[in-house]
């Protein structure tokens, strides 16, 4: 029997996104009260919930063959993991999170030189230190176990280091952000001898491949219409596509079915000008993957 792949979805803020995603990829993961080992509808592999901060240790050492994990964490831990793919999504959207720099809005501090001799609250501790250090800027990094806005807040540090998305909790807390330090984006990691198991690699490629094509089909949507050969050449030359869009003869009419995949940010100025120009029965549909 082959030897299943051991797979670690992250714990957390991710968890919920990471789970979704796999849904339309075509695996369902189901959470089993306080388990961390879920149940996977692939008898190949075994799932287990596992922090993103320590994914890539795990993933490293062998202990799981792949698993999802930002690339602030894999930086931080100064793993020795194979990147298999890179997977731009979070909690709230398909964009990378940021890394600021932040301090209480009445501070002082204006530029990065400005902290020598201060103390900085942060998770991402190592990567701090090594940023500051390749500037020659003296500086103090604490670990912080969480709510590390509000230890600039009360005065336990000068400045933070923290992640955000949109900058708004930052905002929030009567924090002023200085400078982006890092963007990270999730990434699909591999043990370097899981990697070279063909059977493993051929699966680890499989999920890579599959939650790819269903991030890339969240930011498009797919387009069906009528049109009359009168104006099928002035409705095709308003419509974007992945190539050409598929156009098919209706029966027994001079009337046509047109089909593409568009983007989703570009609908809502498209439609009215497919309209005018003489599309009929519009139908927009959502898409599971684009491969």
């Amino acid at each position: 029997m082959t030897e299943k792949l051991k797979l670690g979805i992250p714990k957390g803020s991710l968890q919920n996104a990471t789970i979704t995603l796999f849904k339309r990829s075509g695996w369902k993961i189901e959470m089993n009260g306080r388990s961390y080992f879920p149940d996977i509808n692939d008898d190949t592999i075994e799932c287990s919930i596992c922090r993103a901060q320590e994914m890539s240790r795990y993933v490293e050492r062998g202990t799981l063959d792949a698993g999802l994990t930002g690339q602030d964490w894999i930086s931080e831990n100064e793993s020795n993991v194979r990147v298999v793919e890179n997977l731009v999504y979070s909690k709230v959207s398909q964009r990378p999170a940021r890394w600021v720099l932040a301090v209480p809005y009445d501070s002082d501090i204006k530029r990065l030189e400005d902290l020598a001799g201060k103390k900085i609250a942060t998770e991402l501790v190592n990567f701090t230190k090594k940023y500051f250090a390749q500037r020659d800027i003296d500086v103090e990094v604490e670990f912080s176990w969480g709510a590390t806005e509000a230890k600039v807040v009360s005065g336990l540090a000068d400045a933070i280091v923290e992640v955000t998305e949109t900058g708004s909790t930052i905002k929030a807390h009567g924090l002023r952000i200085i400078q982006e330090l890092l963007q990270t984006n999730t990434q699909l990691i591999a043990n370097h001898a899981a990697w070279e198991d063909p059977e493993k690699r051929k699966r680890i490629k499989q999920i890579a491949l599959l939650l790819k094509g269903a991030l890339l089909a969240e930011k498009m949507v797919g387009l069906k219409m009528n049109v009359s050969q009168a104006r099928l050449k002035e409705v095709i030359a308003l419509l974007p596509s992945l190539n050409a869009p598929t156009v098919s003869p209706l029966y027994q009419s001079d009337w046509f079915a047109v089909e593409t995949v568009v983007a989703s940010s570009t609908v809502r100025d498209l439609i009215p000008e497919l309209l005018k120009s003489g599309a009929e029965g519009i139908i927009e549909y959502p898409l599971n993957k684009v491969i």
